[in-house]
């Protein structure tokens, strides 16, 4: 009988010390929350019942804002409003250049038809990225996109001192290749505030090359957390967590040891940054509002991904 409750005993000590040892308290008082623009500041969407094929353009709110995603003029306007660093979408083009554009397909947004990556840049500047935004049957954007699909060297041009993230649209080595290099180019400093994200394929050549750069994907992220899950109890990060980017749903969270603050203190030492986002169905969605603001872990000093670096700036600087 002793020996029961000897052995019970040391079980209560070692979860009470597993516990103490993973409980997050509140983060530091005179920090904040990094905002992340997903594609600058443009026009937002209902996400319920949205497909993979779902052509979203076709069903944007009444517009706030007078900008298009992923151009100079919506990336210059997040950064304008308070974002840290906004994320901009990638593809290759047939002539080998690096086009700032989101959709696989022409048609949604554009008046041009087909992969981006069977057209010229030429060909794909020429085209009215606001042909196919629609709010009740109306086009509000239509005639005004022509010209402003920019290449990602613009945008390093137009924005040397902020923090860029590429995410890479097509899974394929070669848009891998292609970005990294041309992140080659770029002194060491520019590289530390860049962040490259997409298929495994395409960001393992990016890895690859450039070590040095920030990168996730779902292998890296699904990688980290498992080992982390087995091993953050005692506090080390693993190996396969440092100098990456994880997207972590908002309710998933819970399940990390640490979480939150002390999980991000953690990722932050290893040089990790951790952004949180909000789903609706299967999808990640942004803090755009001030109810979803209101949602953020008490005392939240990881990163927060926005569709209204505008709106949400603002909250997060009270």
């Amino acid at each position: 009988m002793r020996r029961r409750w000897i052995i019970l005993a040391v079980v209560v000590l070692c979860a009470a010390a597993l516990v103490l040892g993973n409980r997050s308290t509140a983060g530091p008082r005179d920090g904040r929350p990094f905002l992340l623009a997903h594609r600058g500041l443009a026009q937002t969407f209902d996400l319920h019942g949205v497909e993979a094929d779902t052509c979203t353009a076709t069903r944007i709110f009444p517009p706030q804002v007078p900008y298009l995603e992923n151009t100079l003029p919506s990336l210059r306007a997040a950064f304008d409003a308070g974002a840290d660093a906004a994320e901009i979408d990638v593809q290759l083009t047939s002539d080998g250049q690096l086009a700032v554009f989101h959709d696989a397909l022409l048609e949604c947004r554009t008046d041009g038809t087909g992969p981006v990556g069977a057209h010229t840049m030429a060909e794909l500047r020429a085209l009215d990225v606001g042909h196919g935004y629609a709010v009740h049957g109306t086009f509000p954007f239509r005639g005004k996109g022509v010209g402003l699909l920019p290449t990602v060297p613009e945008v390093f041009a137009a924005f040397p001192g902020r923090e860029l993230k590429l995410d890479l649209k097509r899974d394929q080595a070669a848009d891998g290749e292609a970005v990294a290099a041309f992140l080659a180019t770029l002194p060491p400093a520019r590289l530390s505030a860049v962040t490259v994200t997409g298929g495994d394929t395409a960001v393992a050549a990016v890895a690859a090359r450039l070590p040095q750069v920030r990168t996730s994907s779902r292998a890296i992220i699904k990688g980290c957390l498992l080992r982390y899950a087995g091993e953050g109890w005692t506090g080390h990060v693993p190996s396969s967590c440092r100098h990456r980017e994880l997207i972590v749903p908002i309710g998933y969270g819970k399940w990390l040891w640490g979480w939150p603050n002390l999980f991000v203190s953690r990722m932050r030492a290893a040089g990790t940054r951790v952004v949180l986002v909000r789903s609706v169905g299967d999808w990640s969605a942004g803090f755009d509002t001030a109810a979803d603001v209101a949602e953020l872990p008490e005392g939240w000093t990881g990163a927060v991904w926005t569709n209204r670096a505008d709106v949400v700036a603002p909250l997060l600087r009270r």
